[in-house]
């Protein structure tokens, strides 16, 4: 079964908790905290196999996570970091991120890896937060929660050549001739439900991969039938083989047939309109095909060449895939999507939400990643630098809720690696 679009849940290891502990031996009534740090969380990676040619696995399992980190423990020991997990896809999918439409990643190239979500960072223990003040803190950071997104994962097979054309034309059966491959063959429309792959070997020895792409259907652009299935995979292809019916076996008029198909695909993307093209003109060994072949050469060449074939009895095949082959080595284009697609964009840090905890009577601590990216780039010695850093508690609310959970005036606040009194 070929599956080429399905949606997942991912998300990363959270970070482990940061431990509360104080140093424990004979003769030594009073020992200093020890507590040691939260590990890492694990990340999710992407990572492209060539292998792999369908997403039907992702049909039976949509959740992924990446595992979390230890907690860390006495002894000022770490917690051991969380195991990424590795999800392995096809060449050539896009992951798109559902809320945003954005694009994460665009995998093209065989053993390709990318990082969607970074693991949570690890929570700090009790040994960081000691001061002069406050010798025996009994408060350890929590560990940071990963992210996790609902993302659509979407196959655009890639390959050297594709072979398109109206349903039962021979696409099929030139594939079949041409390559290694074996597609189902009949004589009625849209036996080819799926893109189906083959390999051909050049007479100089290089190897092409060719898709022959189920039959396309007029209005295919705006969705009709399985249209944007169909044109999806036909965007991952260098070099098009355009197959029509020379001989109107099902009685269809081949001029139009080429013109309808190209409107398709001008309709679908402008890239599409201006890969290159080869028109092949199939069924040449049924005698009416002749004429609508200088019909068709006269109409396209010298812009877009023609070759007569007849794929059931291998005519004029050679001829055909070795012009095919010289087009893909003339057009080394590495076709990605960054002009089609938007591309995904974190939300920002300094909106994300914060938590204020009470770990003892007096002392506050202000936790969240906004607040620290914010401390990171302010200077809170300055002048300037401080009354940012008042104005920036006072606006996300901070103050508020300091007040709210019953903060007085001389208690301490601390965020990050900051401590300082409060004053009204």
């Amino acid at each position: 079964m070929f599956v080429d679009k399905v949606q997942i849940k991912i998300k990363g290891g959270d970070g482990g908790n940061g431990a509360v502990s104080f140093y424990r031996a004979k003769y030594v009534l009073n020992g200093g905290p020890d507590g040691g740090d939260g590990g890492r969380g694990g990340d999710v990676v992407f990572e492209a196999d060539s292998n792999l040619v369908t997403l039907l696995d992702f049909r039976y399992k949509r959740t992924f996570a990446a595992a979390r980190g230890d907690d860390g423990s006495k002894v000022n020991r770490s917690g051991k970091a969380g195991a990424d997990v590795v999800i392995k896809v096809p060449v050539g999918t896009i992951i798109r991120e559902v809320k945003s439409g954005g694009i994460m990643a665009d995998l093209i190239h065989d053993g390709e890896r990318r990082v969607l979500i970074k693991g949570g960072k690890g929570g700090k223990g009790n040994q960081h937060f000691a001061t002069s003040r406050r010798q025996a803190p009994r408060y350890a950071e929590q560990g940071r929660a990963a992210r996790e997104y609902e993302v659509v994962l979407e196959l655009k097979m890639i390959a050297d050549i594709g072979i398109i054309g109206l349903p039962n034309v021979g696409k099929s059966t030139l594939l079949s001739m041409v390559t290694n491959a074996s597609p189902k063959i009949a004589n009625y429309h849209f036996t080819t439900l799926s893109p189906n792959l083959g390999v051909l070997r050049s007479v100089y020895g290089d190897d092409f991969v060719i898709a022959d792409i189920p039959g396309l259907v007029e209005g295919a652009s705006e969705g009709v039938g399985l249209g944007h299935d169909f044109l999806r995979h036909i965007e991952r292809c260098k070099v098009l083989v355009h197959v029509v019916d020379a001989a109107a076996v099902e009685g269809g008029e081949p001029l139009e047939d080429i013109a309808k198909i190209n409107a398709e695909l001008a309709s679908y993307s402008a890239l599409l309109a201006n890969r290159p093209q080869v028109i092949a003109a199939n069924k040449m060994d049924v005698p009416e095909a002749e004429e609508n072949f200088e019909k068709i050469k006269a109409a396209f060449e010298p812009n877009v060449q023609v070759y007569p074939i007849s794929a059931a009895s291998r005519t004029g095949l050679d001829e055909l895939m070795m012009f095919a082959t010289k087009l893909v080595k003339e057009n080394p284009i590495e076709i990605n999507f960054t002009e089609d697609y938007s591309e995904f964009t974190e939300e920002n840090y300094e909106f994300a939400p914060f938590k204020v905890f009470v770990p003892e009577p007096g002392y506050f601590v202000v936790e969240g990643v906004g607040v620290e990216k914010m401390i990171g780039y302010t200077s809170i010695d300055t002048e300037q630098g401080n009354a940012f850093f008042q104005r920036y508690l006072r606006d996300k609310g901070i103050i508020e809720e300091l007040e709210r959970q019953g903060i007085e005036e001389g208690d301490t606040v601390r965020i990050y690696d900051l401590e300082f009194d409060y004053f009204k």
